[in-house]
This record gives structure tokens, sequence and C-alpha cells, in this order.
């Protein structure tokens, strides 16, 4: 693939990685994913917004050749994750006249994790710009979103803001721009899900900043750009700070069929109230899911049976990724099995000091559960849908 011109001399110059299914050995990407990179020239000088993958460097460079590029006044690195700031060892080779723009905190990151000179560094504070003679660069500083470093990169004269990671999809496309807006919401949902929502306080901050902006464009890193901005900045600001919905997410596992049955029952009595319920056994479980369901959730329940006193070991990994990425979650509760004794409720509970929620009385069984059981998962259903109509989650 060719670069393609966003507008008259702008370039998208990135890779498209289509076979990439997992992200820090940890995140899947069904969709894989895409390191987008821009070129600009101005009337005098030219700027490099991020770089790629260090896997996919060939084809930024490809890219660049084509373009008959042979000199690159700065490079702009609004984030020092290496599957942006990877290739900038080669780029700086290459184009050895080539100063690197970034805020001061990523000039030291960028030093630690890819040995660059301190003397290719140019910093840049909040704010302030650059000129390439007819077109204006502005740096925006965007910390922890979602590392320390972030900035976020404004060319004034088009409209158009770079923000690296926020607003991106690990989605591969030959797409420009999004063109099935079903398709990219549920792939950036995801994407914010498993990486900004820890963030979400920092970023409705910076969402509120950006209200100061005109932006027709967005040119994120990761997945197609959006030339109609609206769209991903109206469903951020639901994701960051909308109210929950009247939704339980709930992650279970079940070994002998007790906590099954339990699950079974308590999903219906949730069902007869009028409360949706997302249910995973995380026997088989697609962690960016359960990620994308918590964004919206009111309530967590925790389904597990004891092993070794303690919750399953998949429970606790949920339970650890629930605390992990701290979605607006207003209560949880823990429901399950156990035989002959167990500390899970606790231990669960220990697990999840990050979510600030009220925490409702659990239910336990001793064995496969009998009436006194399904009664009590009855009065803990009836108390959720109270919760939620009290709180008014729609």
């Amino acid at each position: 693939m060719k670069p393609r011109e966003i507008r008259s001399g702008i370039y998208a110059v990135g890779a498209i990685d289509w076979d990439r299914r997992l992200f820090d050995s940890l995140i899947p990407l069904p969709d894989g994913t895409s390191y987008n990179s821009y070129f600009i020239k101005g009337s005098e000088k030219t700027a490099l917004i991020d770089t790629v993958d260090p896997a996919m460097q060939w084809v930024l460079m490809h890219h660049l050749d084509l373009l008959d590029c042979k000199h690159i006044d700065y490079v702009i690195a609004n984030h020092a994750e290496q599957d942006h700031s990877g290739t900038l060892p080669k780029v700086l080779e290459r184009y050895a006249g080539a100063k690197l723009v970034t805020t001061p905190k990523c000039k030291g990151m960028l030093m630690d994790l890819l040995l660059i000179p301190e003397d290719r560094f140019i910093t840049v504070e909040d704010k302030q710009t650059i000129s390439l003679g007819d077109r204006t660069l502005e740096f925006i500083h965007a910390p922890w979103v979602h590392w320390p470093e972030t900035m976020l990169t404004y060319l004034r004269e088009e409209s158009i803001l770079f923000p690296c990671d926020l607003f991106g999809s690990h989605l591969a496309t030959t797409d420009l721009y999004m063109t099935d807006e079903g398709q990219l919401y549920e792939a950036a949902k995801r994407y914010y899900a498993e990486i900004m929502m820890p963030f979400r306080s920092n970023i409705e901050k910076h969402l509120e900043r950006l209200k100061g902006y005109r932006i027709d464009i967005i040119g994120p890193s990761h997945g197609p750009m959006h030339n109609k901005p609206s769209f991903i900045m109206e469903a951020y600001r639901d994701w960051v700070s909308g109210k929950p919905k009247n939704i339980v997410v709930l992650p279970y596992i079940s070994m002998h069929g007790s906590t099954q049955r339990m699950v079974e029952y308590f999903v219906d009595a949730l069902t007869d109230r009028g409360v949706t319920v997302i249910q995973f056994n995380l026997a088989a479980t697609d962690i960016g899911k359960l990620a994308m369901a918590l964004v919206d959730a009111g309530t967590l329940v925790i389904g597990t049976p004891t092993v070794l006193v303690g919750p399953h070991p998949n429970v606790a990994h949920a339970a650890f990724l629930a605390n992990a990425i701290r979605p607006k979650l207003q209560f949880v509760s823990i429901i399950g099995s156990y035989g002959w004794g167990s500390k899970a409720v606790e231990q669960i509970s220990g697990m999840i000091p990050n979510l600030k929620v009220e925490v409702l009385p659990p239910v336990i069984s001793k064995g496969f559960p009998r009436e006194e059981v399904f009664t009590n998962l009855e009065a803990l259903a009836e108390t959720i849908a109270q919760k939620h109509k009290e709180h008014g989650f729609a």
C-alpha cells in the first residue's frame, strides 16, 4: 500500500498489522491492528508524527521512500511506548539532521527505553508550538493518557488532532477513515476498556480541554482516522463520565455444577426484575469482552467455587482485571459454593481495593444449593434491582 494523502502535503505513512493477535503478551487482538504515522510537509520544514512497531519498520521506511523524503526536520514522539516509538532509532539514523520533539518526561523515558542520545531531543512545554512555515504544530500535554509522558499534537491550520493512543482502536483495515460505525465503536470500546479506562478521570479533564479546539479530523495511532470526530469524542464522554447502566456483569466458573446452578437461578432472578445481565464463563472468555462489558455496568457479581479455601484461579484473574481497569461500577457482590471450608469472599474482597463500590452481602452455598440459597439469591437480585433504580441507572 502506498502513502495516502489526507490533505495536501499531509500523508498517512504507517503500517497495517493484519496478523497480530496479542498485544503486550496480554491483550487479545481479534481484528489485528495498525501503527499509524503521519508525514507533514510545510513550506519550510517537515515533520513525522510518531513511528511504528519495530516489526513493521520496513513499511514506514518504504512509504517515506515513495514520498522521496530526503530530509526530516522534526520527529514528533507523542508517546514512548514501543509500538509507536520503536522505529525512532532507525528513523533518526537515516535522517541525521532530525530533532526528536517530545515532553521532558518522554525524553527521559526514550533515553532509557531506546538509548537515544540526549543531543537528538527538543523538549516542548504544554501548548508550545513549532512552525513548519505555513503550518503550525501545537503540543498539548496529556499526562496519564495512558502513560505519564504523553502529549497530543494539533495541526492548527488544518484543525487535525494527532492524539496517539487516545481515540484509537485495534482494528486492521484498508479504510483510511471510519466507514462502519458499529464495527469501529466496538473496536474503540474494547481499546478504551483494556487500555484507557484506568485513567478515565485524567481523560475526562483532557476531553474538557479539547473543547477549546476546532477539530475536523482525528488521526490516532491505532485504527482508522475520524473525519467525523464527534462520533468518537461523544463515545468517550459517555464511557468516561456517563452514568452506569442497568447492567450486571457476572463472570463465573463452576467445577462440579453447584456454582453453575446458582448462576442460572440468579440470572433468571435479575432478568425477572428488568436488569440486564452479561454472563461470562471464565473457562473460556475473551478478557477484552469482559473489560468492554465493565465499561457500562452498574454492578459486578463474581461467581466462584472454592479451590483450596480460596477462589478459583480464573476468578482471581477476573477480579485482578476488574481492580486494574477501575470501571465506574457502584456495587459488587460474590456468589459461589464450597465443600468443607472457604475464604473465597475474604480473598476476593482483598483483591479489589481500587473499586470504590458498595459491597452487597454475598451468597455462598455449602455444597449444592438448596432452597435457602435460592431465597438469598432472590434477595440479592431484588437489592441490586432496587439499588439501580435508586441511582437512576437506565
